[in-house]
């Protein structure tokens, strides 16, 4: 009977003490900027999630805080007689679909390379994940 106590101890602390390391070694790390765009009233934020140190997800969005709204692949209905900013929305929102999978797959932001057409979104996403990194070390 000692024996079986003793061996359910053993086990609930070996259980314990491997939960208690699983979450030790995930970080979730946030971070914002407007980048230059300081004159508009979008905030690119990132979420950053490491796991044993190595960058394992990283989800982005930029916000319009005029209109209270995510940018997202419905964003060009503010221009309806712009074909130029439609266009524009297309390739930024193209961007923020690919510059998280591209810093997980590269881990260093420096290695992410800005599509075509989509410089703002990146320029958003390249400072938030700077500050990211920066205010969380």
């Amino acid at each position: 009977m000692n024996r079986l106590i003793l061996l359910l101890a053993l086990l609930i602390s070996l259980m314990l003490f491997s939960c208690n390391s699983a979450n030790q070694s995930t970080r979730v790390v946030e971070g914002k900027s407007q980048s230059v765009y300081t004159n508009e009233p979008f905030v690119g934020m990132v979420i950053l999630t490491y796991h044993k140190e190595k960058l394992a997800s990283v989800d982005f969005q930029i916000v319009d805080t005029l209109h209270n709204e995510v940018f997202g692949s419905d964003y060009e209905k503010h221009y309806p007689d712009n074909e130029e900013y439609r266009m524009q929305c297309r390739n930024d929102w193209q961007g923020v679909l690919s510059y998280p999978a591209q810093l997980v797959r590269k881990q260093d932001i420096g290695a992410v390379d800005a599509i075509s057409g989509a410089t703002w979104s990146y320029n958003l996403f390249s400072a938030a994940v700077k500050n990211a990194l920066k205010n969380n070390k």
